[in-house]
């Protein structure tokens, strides 16, 4: 199958592309294939092969960036949530590594997710490696080199989809922002306990036990 260039408009530079993947630092972009050219295959091939995981935007392959804290984190909201939403029979939580398409020609890896029972007919995962799905929770841990327009445009796919909660994670100033809508957000700090409305009213994580672990900033 021919390779085929993915329609971007207004894209003439690599400023141009910078500003629409969200001002990403360059070294976060796979050259190989180009940028614009990029296919699902090529990103399962990065993924599988090389370990490293990418998302497909725009037809251009974007490396996902995760360190120790944050992987950390992310575990710790798999774990909650997983034995919540498992306790309950709810639906089933999907880990960073994930390839979910939320739209044609959009492949994201949330860092956590939770999918209901409602988009999963029979109760069953999708047995192809890049399912049609997009979840009703996504939670995003904060790496140094993410961006507040990246993350914007990531939030503004999620929600226009049909996620209804997004929470952004930042580990070096230990706060949860929760979004009902990409603008719409409300900023907790520890001692605070945040709870999943409107999509899981019953599920809450407390700031001070989640990043207890974690040295606070000197």
């Amino acid at each position: 199958m021919p390779r085929t260039r993915f329609p971007v408009k207004d894209v003439h530079s690599m400023k141009d592309l910078l500003t629409r993947l969200g001002d990403i630092p360059l070294e976060r972009i796979r050259m190989n294939p180009l940028p614009g050219t990029a296919t699902e295959r090529d990103l399962l091939r990065v993924v599988e092969r090389e370990n490293i995981p990418c998302e497909l935007i725009d037809g251009t392959l974007v490396e996902k960036p995760m360190g120790a804290k944050e992987g950390f984190l992310a575990a710790e909201l798999i774990r909650l949530l997983g034995n919540f939403v498992t306790d309950r029979d709810l639906g089933v939580v999907f880990a960073p590594d994930s390839t979910l398409r939320i739209y044609s020609g959009q492949v994201r890896l949330p860092d956590v997710c939770f999918v209901s029972w409602d988009r999963l007919p029979g109760k069953m995962v999708p047995a192809e490696p890049i399912p049609d799905l997009v979840p009703e929770f996504t939670i995003e841990v904060l790496s140094p080199s993410n961006t507040r327009s990246e993350m914007l445009r990531k939030r503004k796919e999620f929600f226009l989809t049909g996620t209804q909660l997004f929470w952004i994670v930042d580990p070096n100033i230990r706060t949860l922002t929760a979004y009902s809508a990409p603008d719409v957000f409300e900023t907790f700090t520890e001692p605070a306990s945040v709870t999943g409305r409107p999509v899981l009213p019953e599920f809450e994580v407390s700031l001070t036990s989640l990043f207890a672990r974690l040295p606070k900033a000197q």
